[in-house]
């Protein structure tokens, strides 16, 4: 069962300009006013920020990364020296979706093990090779191989069936905070329970080989 709007309702934030959410926009928003003519006949109107796309280096990510951001923005991230020092130092309400997703992307790539450098071997120094030699399986050892991917696989869909809890849905809603470091929204509860549930049953159908 899905969660309902009752269940999430403390978590709903009003957004009154989402275009700033999808971008770096510094505080930026639309705002509206009255154009007054000689004639002292009002119009309505509205005033947009100026919004560029641009590309700036990354020197964590070591590549350009595409946004969309105000010249205010712009200005800002020049005075911190650089977009990874821009999106570390800035709050939360400041950066948005957009900029909390980049944020959490240098993050992962600075924590991910594949970033350490390690030193290149030398061409005086000669290769070392190893050699492993493969032994079959006895008949006993795969049966039992069989047996137990037979149980992982039930497992897994008897968890992919399952339809999420309240429990599940605090646990996601808790989860997400901690990332993105806002509440989440009760689409991005959803979308995250649908995501690990298409996991859980893709995992569920690997094959498995049977023997006569």
């Amino acid at each position: 069962m899905f969660p309902t709007l009752q269940a999430l309702s403390a978590s709903i934030v009003s957004q009154p300009f989402k275009r700033s959410q999808l971008g770096l926009f510094q505080g930026k928003m639309k705002q509206y006013g009255n154009n007054v003519p000689f004639s002292k006949h009002k119009t309505r109107r509205t005033w947009l920020p100026n919004v560029q796309r641009k590309r700036l280096f990354s020197e964590s990510l070591g590549e350009d990364v595409r946004v969309k951001l105000t010249t205010r923005a712009l200005r800002t991230i020049k005075k911190h020296g650089g977009l990874d020092k821009y999106v570390e130092n800035q709050s939360s309400k400041i950066l948005g979706w957009e900029g909390l997703r980049i944020r959490l992307k240098i993050r992962d790539h600075v924590a991910s093990p594949a970033t350490t450098v390690e030193a290149a071997p030398s061409a005086a120094e000669p290769k070392e090779v190893h050699v492993v030699k493969v032994v079959p399986p006895s008949e006993a050892k795969a049966k039992a191989a069989r047996q137990a991917k037979i149980h992982a696989r039930a497992e897994l869909r008897r968890i992919a069936e399952k339809e999420p809890t309240q429990v599940d849905v605090h646990r996601v809603k808790e989860e997400l905070t901690k990332k993105l470091g806002v509440p989440p929204t009760i689409s991005q509860v959803i979308n995250f329970l649908e995501r690990q549930r298409k996991t859980w049953v893709q995992a569920a159908q690997f094959p498995v080989n049977r023997t006569q």
